[in-house]
């Protein structure tokens, strides 16, 4: 009886040492594990802590707030406050810009050659190429140049005239790839006040832009030379000088309104004093031979 007690004493403290040595094994096996995948696992923990953090977001960010029309209506006030608007003349600029045109009215020299005799500004009305200007931009000359907005160089022909409106009508020769006509617009709704914009070649420098007001409606002007009355013209206060004469008088919408003809200074300094004469685009149309709007 006693050995068979002893047998099984010793049975029972040999039996727990099993589930020792495997988790012995196991830890070893883990231990293999990571030294074999341990550049593996160093790679993938910038990932790992990265998707962490999003889950941490997700979690605790605040529900999105739902906006409303006020919110919207104060944001938009808020971009006018902080970006202002291009003023009235940059826009009527803009809008034109692709319409004007630098003239030359090139003379026969003495010595055979040419000579530069005026330089004025026109204004493209048809994408065909059909340029209003003044008359005493081009009379005289043997040859009429032109320099379109994107730098074209093209000689041109005088189509017709309105004396009595000092218009001349150009077409040139050559055009550049998608020409762009300026808008023309009545002058039945321009009143005094009205904000108006000139754009030409001052003294040959150019395109240069000026602004103004109407200064007054129905105007007669007189030329320096006195050989002709012009009426119903537009007065403005927007500077202008020998050079913008045929260029486009245009109003804050970007729409061409006049030609401007002339400038009235009681010195015999022709430079600007505060009133320039534009012919209502109206006569300038009939110029053309065609209705304007």
């Amino acid at each position: 009886m006693k050995r068979a007690s002893l047998y099984s004493s010793s049975r029972a403290k040999v039996a727990p040492a099993i589930p020792v040595l495997k988790k012995i094994e196991q830890k070893s096996k883990f231990r293999e594990l990571l030294r074999k995948h341990s550049v593996s696992l160093l790679a993938a923990t910038p990932g790992l802590l990265a998707l962490l953090f999003v889950l941490f977001q997700w979690g605790y960010s605040p529900a999105p707030q739902q906006l409303t029309q006020e919110d919207i209506d104060a944001a938009v006030v808020r971009s006018f406050e902080t970006v202002p608007l291009p003023s009235a003349a940059t826009r009527a600029y803009e809008a034109v810009r692709g319409s004007i045109v630098r003239v030359r009215s090139l003379m026969d020299g003495p010595d055979g050659g040419e000579v530069e005799g005026s330089v004025g500004t026109g204004v493209v009305i048809l994408d065909s190429g059909v340029i209003l200007t003044n008359i005493h931009v081009v009379a005289g000359a043997s040859r009429i140049s032109l320099t379109f907005s994107e730098g074209l160089e093209s000689d041109a022909v005088v189509k017709g005239t309105r004396p009595e409106d000092d218009l001349a009508v150009l077409q040139a020769k050559t055009l550049p790839d998608d020409l762009q006509a300026a808008t023309l617009q009545s002058t039945s709704g321009l009143s005094p006040g009205d904000h108006v914009t000139a754009v030409g070649f001052p003294f040959g420098i150019g395109p240069s832009v000026s602004s103004g007001v109407v200064s007054g409606l129905g105007r007669e002007f007189r030329s320096p030379e006195g050989k002709r009355v012009l009426t119903n013209l537009i007065q403005f206060d927007a500077a202008a000088n020998p050079g913008n004469s045929g260029g486009p008088l245009v109003n804050a919408s970007g729409e061409v309104v006049g030609i401007v003809t002339g400038i009235l200074n009681p010195t015999q300094q022709r430079v600007f004093v505060g009133i320039g004469f534009a012919v209502p685009i109206e006569n300038a149309a009939m110029a053309v031979g065609v209705p304007p709007f």
